[in-house]
């Protein structure tokens, strides 16, 4: 009869502290392989920043590397002599009334393609997602069309719905699929308490899509905010045109004013990032949310 020693209890320990051992001396990155290319990959990132404000806050003629004396006569030449402060406005507005109906409309659009089955709606899907490859540019003969004839051209409200346009297919598939993450038998105990599919929504399923509709309405003021083909070619009144308009009128053929360019580029930015900076926690709680199986 043979019978199986087993293994002495300081063999058996001491096995699994090495086998331990040999995958730390593996898995353990050495600190100046994240910290290198870490560095490197900030210089890429922040030294156009530092250069641009460099250009904006040192005198003209400066060639120093440090912006001291400190100056904001580009800002204020910017802001007053070249009127950004008129396309500051018109930003605004665009984006703003661009992330409203954006988020309005894909909304609606969005609960009917998670909650409704319909005849098509494979189809309609496909065509949502295929029209993300058409470039603005081919959307600008028929939209200048449509507007002429509506006598819209040269009007706001033309650059607001033709971003609106641009932003919804993308907008409603997002929102549809937070929507389907938010379980559906929510909805039926409403209607068991007496509340409408209407009401059911605003009380039960709107409040769980507000990281979804932050992530989304963020990305239509943003893109709206730097789009500029649509406002160039849709406004030709100066008093009109919009930020990155206005940032094309600092280039001429025969010269370009540095300063006045990077104070009107941190203008445009400043906006931009301060939204992020406040909605940075939503963001990432909306991208989570469609990643996740409800």
């Amino acid at each position: 009869m043979i019978t199986e020693i087993a293994p002495a209890p300081e063999e058996t320990a001491a096995e699994p502290a090495k086998a331990r051992k040999g995958r730390r001396s593996w898995d353990e990155v050495p600190r100046w392989q994240i910290y290198v290319p870490l560095t490197v990959y900030l210089m890429f990132t922040l030294v156009p920043f530092y250069w641009i404000l460099l250009f904006a806050l040192r005198p003209a003629g400066s060639t120093s590397l440090v912006p001291w004396p400190m100056t904001f006569e580009h800002f204020e030449k910017v802001w007053t002599e070249r009127s950004f402060g008129t396309y500051f406005t018109n930003s605004v507005y665009v984006g703003l009334a661009t992330l409203v109906l954006t988020t309005v409309v894909a909304l609606a659009g969005g609960y009917a393609l998670a909650r409704f089955d319909f005849r098509l709606k494979r189809g309609f899907m496909l065509a949502l997602l295929c029209s993300q490859f058409v470039p603005g540019a081919l959307l600008l003969v028929p939209l200048f069309q449509i507007f002429a004839k509506l006598s819209m051209i040269n009007s706001l409200g033309s650059v607001v719905i033709a971003e609106t346009v641009f932003q919804l297919p993308l907008s409603m598939i997002l929102i549809s699929g937070f929507i389907r993450n938010v379980p559906y038998s929510l909805e039926e105990a409403a209607w068991v308490d007496g509340c409408n599919r209407l009401t059911a929504f605003r009380i039960v399923v709107l409040p769980l899509l507000r990281p979804g509709l932050i992530a989304v309405g963020s990305f239509a003021f943003v893109h709206a905010w730097n789009h500029f083909l649509f406002a160039l070619m849709f406004l030709s009144d100066q008093g009109k045109q919009t930020i990155p308009v206005g940032l094309n009128t600092l280039m001429s053929a025969d010269s370009v004013d540095l300063g006045a360019l990077a104070a009107g580029g941190i203008i445009a930015a400043v906006p931009v990032v301060i939204v992020f900076a406040f909605i940075q926690k939503w963001l990432i709680t909306g991208f989570s949310a469609g990643a996740v199986k409800g």
